[in-house]
This record gives C-alpha cells, structure tokens and sequence, in this order.
C-alpha cells in the first residue's frame, strides 16, 4: 500500500459494527476523523454519523472507494454482493478489503473485484462494543502478512484479534461470534435463579455480572486454566460440588457442545447460500 498505515480508511454499509469501529479509531488516535469516510444508505444516517463523529459520511460506496485505500466491508450479508458491483471497478491490488459482514467468504468477495485484490475476513463479536471484543481473521487468496497486520490494527481497537484458516471460520462463528448469546442465557438463568433465593433482581444481577467479569478476569489475565479454577472453588462436600453434580446429570457439559456445533453447521449453511 502506497500510503502505508496512514492510509484513508472507509468503512462502506456503516451500522452499529460499523460505527463502533470508527468510533474506535478515532478515539485511539490511530486515524483522525479527517481520514475516515463512512457510508450509509440513507442520507439522514449518513448525517447523523457525521454530526456525532465528526468524520466524512456519504450515500456514495464509489466516493468513498476512490478515497480510501483501506475498504472495510460492513454492510448487512444480503447487501454485499450489490455493494461490491457497485465499487469493484474502482477497486485495486493497491486496496486492502476487510470484510466484517457474517457468513461471507473471501472467495465471493474476490470473484467480484478485480484479480489480485487482497481481501481479508473477520468475525468480530458483540463485546467490540465495550472494547472488550475478539475477532476470528483470514487471509484470502492475494492477502499477505501486510494486509493481515492493516487488518489487526483496525480490529485491534474494538478488542483482541485471531488469526486462523478460512475453514475455521465457521467454528469462530460459532464459539466467539454467538458466544455473548450463550453467556447471556447463563446470567439470565443465573439471575433468576437468585431472585427465586429470595435476592432483589439489581443485587442478584449485580452478584452474576461481577462473578462473570471476575472468573473472566482469572482466566484471561492470570492465565488459569478452567479445570484449574473450577477445582480451585469446589471443595469436598462443599456447595459446589452438590451444583456441579446438578449441572452435569442435566448434561449441561454435552448440551453445550451440541449447541455451539450446531451453530457452525448453521453458519456453514448460510456461507453456502452467499456462494
């Protein structure tokens, strides 16, 4: 890329993802907002993200590929198709295309670009809201070292980054993708469950959320390993082992390993249909 990472950046089919990202990269002070061009369908969100952001803001997909080299794809997966037509003859090898749109191969993003565009994929998650997101990446077939490393400086600022092979990308769907979904559906019934205790919903919302973050904490900074944790906390003919027990005669392990691979097979299904 000619201009390096001061690259001007666009992010085309700009919704709630899409704004998270800029506004992430704007406030890390790796691009000014001067750099960043953002594209809405209509002309009212288009405004509304130029007044809050202080950024450029366009209807224009075209406008913004001629003035930006790096092109994050951001638009909902039913719209990408019409979107790369509308770009694809102002797209070249001199662009790097980070695709943040679900179930979207890399192959069907370059079957409609010109040859030897790099083109790399992401499956970021729900947490890239409060920073604390993780993204799954791919190279396609033109992308190297260099256009993987603009990618994980984009995404780097909405949470952590992966890099893996495109025929994982369905697990990182599946694991990380839809995984706020799993841990969300735990608190609740966590939640619940102290209230039927007899706790106030705030304190027993306020007990799972904090127990969440912590555990959290424990096994990403301190580096401990789950079996080691949930050893650490059960004690013999203590609390949690008689929930344990619970737990697993209600196979909640098994259930669990059901859901999240039904969830890649899912989003295998609906990479097929974008194909």
């Amino acid at each position: 890329m000619d201009e390096g990472f001061d690259a001007p950046l666009a992010i085309l089919g700009c919704g709630k993802l899409g704004e998270i990202l800029a506004a992430g990269l704007i406030a890390s002070g790796w691009r000014r907002p001067n750099q960043i061009i953002v594209t809405a369908r209509r002309s009212e969100r288009a405004e509304e993200l130029a007044t809050r952001h202080g950024l450029h803001a366009t209807t224009s997909n075209v406008e913004a590929a001629r003035e930006a080299r790096i092109l994050v794809i951001a638009a909902k997966p039913q719209d990408v198709g019409v979107l790369l037509e509308e770009i694809a003859a102002d797209v070249t090898p001199n662009h790097v295309v980070l695709s943040v749109a679900a179930a979207i191969s890399t192959a069907f993003i370059e079957k409609r670009l010109a040859a030897g565009v790099p083109v790399v994929r992401a499956m970021p998650n729900a947490a890239s809201q409060v920073g604390e997101g993780i993204a799954g990446i791919c190279a396609g077939a033109h992308a190297g070292p260099e256009h993987l490393k603009v990618a994980e400086d984009v995404l780097a600022h909405v949470g952590k980054v992966v890099t893996v092979g495109e025929a994982y990308m369905d697990a990182v769907t599946a694991v990380s993708g839809s995984g706020p979904a799993y841990f969300a559906l735990l608190a609740e019934s966590m939640i619940d469950a102290g209230i039927m205790l007899g706790l106030p919903r705030t304190t027993s919302t306020d007990l799972v959320v904090q127990t969440m973050l912590g555990t959290a904490r424990l096994l990403g900074d301190l580096g401990m390993h789950p079996v080691e944790l949930r050893e650490a906390v059960t004690s013999p003919g203590g609390t949690t082992i008689m929930a344990m027990r619970q737990l697993e005669m209600a196979g909640v392990r098994g259930a669990m390993l059901n859901a999240i691979q039904a969830a890649m097979e899912r989003s295998r299904e609906l990479a097929a249909g974008h194909e």
